[in-house]
């Protein structure tokens, strides 16, 4: 059954509370991560995308409420089995120092081995196939250190590809990639969320390409909930306005038909005042 019918939500909080030494980030947060889709987080630096991001994938402990994935408090869940079900691609990951490109992808089958079964031609395959579909092949026997920064990022996201869960969840993946390799990868998400129904959680930063590519759009403002809904709902003057500070008109994006954000900056302003 593709899943992009399934109306259960398997990632959820419920009055999530997070943040860092004694201050709160995310508070008494109430968000539903649709599965089968594509949803996007967007939002001012330091707004809490990549903290709620973090607790969604249980690498930061709620300070009050709950995640739960499947219908089960996620901290209630083995390592192994929130592995199984949930990727995730951290903003800044850090790998140990000479592992090749290949290692590194590796490491996203450790939660589909035990005891009884050790690397296995499934493993392989996975390995290959994430290798392949992000360009890495070719460097797969490089140092990470020897990378660009763009290369190391795709390196990455391979080893999130090779875990083969249902959920992903990525943190501003478009980071180092020029333009070209950004289209490629969000080409790829979709695709893998269309014929595999994956469903992907992911922060970016470029508005428009959020509005092409999400089927659920988030804004948040100060660790709560803005709006959310479809691009088409959410992208408004008055959303950029007050979740960025920033003067915008939205048109209709010539190419994809989806809202697109043309900033106001100090300089268009003074050219527009001078031509009155």
């Amino acid at each position: 059954m593709n899943q992009k019918k399934n109306s259960l939500n398997r990632l959820k909080t419920k009055q999530l509370t997070l943040g860092y030494d004694n201050k709160p980030i995310v508070v008494d947060l109430n968000v539903a991560i649709a599965t089968g889709k594509i949803t996007v987080l967007v939002g001012a630096n330091g707004c809490g995308k990549s903290t709620l991001l973090r607790g969604l994938a249980r690498l930061l402990k709620p300070r009050g409420g709950m995640v739960y994935l499947d219908g089960k408090a996620i901290y209630k869940l083995s390592t192994k089995t929130v592995a199984k079900r949930l990727g995730m691609l951290p903003q800044t990951p850090v790998a140990p120092e000479g592992l090749t490109v290949r290692d590194l992808v590796a490491q996203g089958r450790y939660p589909h081995q035990n005891w009884l079964q050790q690397w296995s031609a499934e493993d392989e395959r996975m390995v290959e196939e994430a290798l392949t579909i992000t360009a890495m092949k070719e460097l797969s026997s490089r140092s990470l250190d020897s990378l660009s920064g763009g290369q190391r990022q795709r390196a990455w996201i391979a080893m999130t590809l090779a875990q083969d869960t249902d959920i992903l969840l990525l943190d501003e993946p478009t980071t180092y990639l020029d333009l070209s390799h950004q289209v490629d990868l969000l080409d790829l998400l979709h695709e893998l969320n269309e014929n595999k129904g994956k469903t992907i959680a992911m922060v970016l930063h470029d508005l428009n390409l959020a509005c092409r590519y999400a089927d659920h759009l988030i804004a948040i403002k100060q660790g709560r909930i803005y709006a959310e809904g479809a691009p088409e709902q959410i992208m408004t003057v008055n959303m950029v306005q007050d979740v960025f500070n920033l003067d915008c008109q939205i048109v209709p994006d010539p190419i994809a038909g989806t809202p697109m954000c043309i900033p106001i900056g100090r300089k268009l302003k003074s050219f527009s005042s001078l031509n009155k």
